[in-house]
């Protein structure tokens, strides 16, 4: 079929046509094209508001996701939201980003003169570091260049499910690995790739269809050296199950690799678009499981959700005058800066100190007079209830909910692997936890919300990129790849997506405490 052509003025005031393709959103097209900044997106549900757009042909009719983001005068002067509406032959929009400026050559050390780079490709994030032996000599962050396509793994699955459409994606994952390469300034000997089965199989360019609906089915092992346009020789590692990828095989190698090594059993969870547990029972028994998030814990799908940047709410207190929010790179709270998935979990856990928040996520006025001091901000907004907070923000009740569905599925997860094992929580001689819950989240707010039960924050370590780590491992050590790679063996995949009780105990586990409901 024939491309879409379109106009497209950016916040920089540049005009320029681009071609999509057909049956693509708005938001898909311009956000894949590579050629503006990405946002956080809401696979397309229409509630973060990043793909804001305005009209400056004819602009469609308002859809009821418009209607609750606009004002009744911005939706006249033609704000939409991207993801609601497709491409159309000759549309003309703004898009109020900024273009996305290239990688940034790195400076390298005199001595750089080969390097080997380390690359931990994330469903939202992409994180990489260049070595020198074990020394590390450039390293950098960046969103993950198939955002357009959905926030979460099954949106990016549901995606790719067109050849044309997976393509596409492996195209912007090989062209940022290109983009890094090039960027280094030196030649790069080997990449090494830790990545979940989803994220593997699109860079790839590999059929996932097992992936897209149960029985799910893991097509592609890795744990060997593939050819990819353009690029040395990439290293992916070895894929655990259909869901526990690359980056929990490189983050178990890790743990088990460091001068300090755990004591068994100990568990580690990676908490990105999809939960990841392996629990470690011996050196030579795991057991691994997942679980679907969606994208809160990573800043998206949420009313005022953002990715971790300047500005962006990461922790609550509470004083005498009311709410305070700290924000990263100091500054004072805004909608445009917004929150962090970090800054949700302080904040209900805050809420739920004062009484605020009930168990089951209903809002309260509270028992004493700082807590009736914030349930003044309570309100209503979209037509649900809600807590206005500084710097116009909001706290939506689908904004609870999104964080008590994380907390019921990890609650489930855990159960499950202590069950399957044959221990209680209490005989862990750790939890790591590494991914967007292990980034600055406190011990103690996860014990209120009932991630943990009270008392067990001392068996929680935050262990920062394992997986990165891992990546960076298999790469400067020459008996690395034989462990990882020994990993498989000594797995057993726990399945919670056909247990028949899983609904069951999910919808039990449905409130911030460690309690069932009755």
């Amino acid at each position: 079929m024939p491309e879409i052509r379109l106009t497209v003025l950016d916040a920089d005031h540049q005009k320029r046509e681009m071609s999509c393709e057909p049956g693509q959103t708005l938001a898909q097209g311009l956000f894949l094209s590579g050629d503006w900044k990405t946002p956080v997106l809401c696979s397309g549900v229409g509630l973060c508001g990043r793909c804001r757009l305005r009209f400056l042909s004819p602009a469609p009719a308002p859809d009821s996701a418009d209607e609750a983001l606009f004002s009744v005068e911005e939706l006249h002067d033609g704000w939409r939201l991207g993801c609601r509406h497709q491409v159309r032959e000759g549309q003309e929009v703004f898009l109020p980003c900024h273009a996305a400026a290239s990688a940034a050559p790195q400076e390298l050390t005199p001595d750089a003169k080969a390097v080997r780079l380390a690359v931990d490709f994330g469903t939202s994030s992409v994180s990489w570091q260049a070595l020198v032996g074990e020394r590390s000599v450039a390293q950098g962050t960046d969103p993950n260049p198939q955002l357009g396509a959905g926030s979460d793994v099954m949106s990016r699955l549901a995606y790719a499910a067109d050849p044309a459409h997976a393509r596409q994606l492996q195209k912007r994952a090989v062209s940022y690995l290109q983009q890094v390469v090039a960027g280094l300034g030196a030649p790069v000997e080997e990449i090494a790739v830790a990545a979940n089965p989803a994220m593997t199989l699109i860079l790839l360019g590999k059929e996932s269809a097992g992936l897209r609906a149960a029985p799910y089915r893991l097509s592609y092992r890795g744990g060997q050296v593939e050819t990819l346009e353009a690029l040395p020789p990439v290293y992916v590692l070895p894929q655990l199950a259909p869901f526990v990828g690359g980056d929990l095989s490189a983050g178990l190698l890790e743990l088990l690799e460091r001068n300090t090594r755990p004591q068994f059993p100990f568990l580690l969870s990676d908490m990105g678009t999809n939960g990841e547990f392996v629990l470690a029972v011996s050196p030579e028994r795991f057991l691994v499981t997942s679980v679907p998030l969606g994208p809160a814990l990573e800043g998206a799908g949420l009313s005022c959700g953002n990715a971790a940047g300047p500005g962006a709410v990461v922790h609550f207190e509470v004083q005498p005058a009311g709410l305070v929010a700290q924000c990263l790179g100091g500054g004072m709270p805004s909608r445009k800066a917004g929150m962090t998935g970090t800054g949700y979990i302080s904040l209900l856990a805050l809420l739920r100190q004062l009484g605020v928040l009930a168990e089951d996520g209903r809002f309260e006025q509270g028992n004493t007079p700082l807590a009736k001091r914030v349930s003044r901000s309570l309100g209503t907004q979209y037509g649900e209830p809600c807590l206005h907070l500084p710097g116009g923000l909001v706290l939506l009740a689908r904004d609870v909910e999104e964080i008590l569905k994380i907390k019921a599925a990890f609650h489930v997860a855990l159960d499950t692997l202590c069950e399957a094992a044959g221990i209680r929580l209490t005989d862990l001689a750790a939890v790591y936890l590494a991914g967007a819950l292990g980034e600055n989240v406190s011990c103690l707010a996860l014990e209120q919300l009932g991630f943990l039960p009270e008392g067990s924050g001392r068996l929680v370590q935050s262990v920062g990129n394992t997986s990165l780590a891992g990546a960076a491992r298999v790469l400067y050590d020459k008996t690395a790849r034989e462990k990882v790679e020994s990993f498989s063996k000594k797995t057993q995949e726990i399945v919670l997506a056909g247990d028949r009780d899983f609904s069951t105990r999910f919808m039990a586990r449905m409130r911030f405490s460690q309690s069932e409901a009755v």
